[in-house]
């Protein structure tokens, strides 16, 4: 009888077992964290080892982007230092123009000076007994030149020779010109000209003065000479006449 039922629970036919766990939930849920964790990290190792083989990795790309700044920043300091040598260099062009500006307005100075010492000269070699006629009163050196189409400049010396007092009297200028196809002679100081005019005509000298002033002319005027006179007391002491 024993037999029978131990070969009866061994068969086929003998009834079905349930193994049951005896892990409570909170331990399956814990263990199920736990495995998906170590699998995700081992996924994001996976991720990184194929980003690092492929030359794309974090790393690689933080290295390169140091490199771009270090190079930039090179860059940047070359710029400043060629901008300082292009400013310097500027600096010394601008003084270098400003000392030939100043040089060459020494060198206008200078060859006005040397143009009255010339007439000085003149005026001392017309100091010979012979050079200043009956009269005692010469014009040396009458010059003009036009310095826009209506100006006119003109210059000269004005000398008294011998042992004789200050001599007082005053300049008149006749230019010799077409104006609109007439020929005329205008006059310096005109008519109506003013006393603060008039006054720049006025010669008052021991033994010479130099005269040399700016005239307008009317627009379109053609010059062909000028004419100098010393006058005292409405009587003409010397007179020259310039051709243009």
């Amino acid at each position: 009888m024993k037999y029978k039922l131990w070969v009866r629970r061994m068969s086929i036919s003998a009834p079905k077992m349930t193994v049951k766990s005896h892990f409570p939930w909170p331990l399956k849920a814990l263990f199920l964290i736990v495995v998906l964790g170590f699998g995700g990290a081992i996924a994001m190792w996976v991720y990184d080892m194929g980003r690092n083989f492929t030359g794309h990795g974090p790393a690689v790309s933080r290295q390169q982007l140091a490199d771009l700044n270090d190079k930039v920043a090179g860059l940047t300091a070359e710029r400043d230092r060629f901008s300082s040598t292009v400013n310097a260099a500027e600096s010394r062009l601008n003084i270098e123009k400003a000392a030939q500006e100043q040089l060459g307005q020494q060198i206008k100075v200078l060859e006005t000076e040397n143009a009255k010492l010339k007439e000085d000269l003149a005026f001392f070699e017309g100091l010979l007994p012979n050079a200043t006629g009956n009269q005692g009163i010469t014009i040396q050196r009458l010059t003009a030149e036009m310095q826009t189409p209506t100006q006119l400049r003109y210059r000269m010396l004005i000398m008294q020779g011998g042992k004789a007092p200050n001599f007082v009297g005053d300049v008149q200028i006749l230019v010799s010109a077409t104006v609109a196809g007439k020929s005329t002679v205008l006059t310096f100081p005109g008519a109506s000209a003013s006393v603060a005019d008039k006054a720049a005509y006025k010669l008052d000298f021991k033994y010479y003065q130099r005269v040399e002033a700016e005239l307008t002319l009317p627009e379109g005027a053609v010059v062909k000479a000028i004419q100098a006179k010393v006058m005292e007391k409405g009587q003409m002491r010397a007179q020259q006449t310039s051709n243009l």
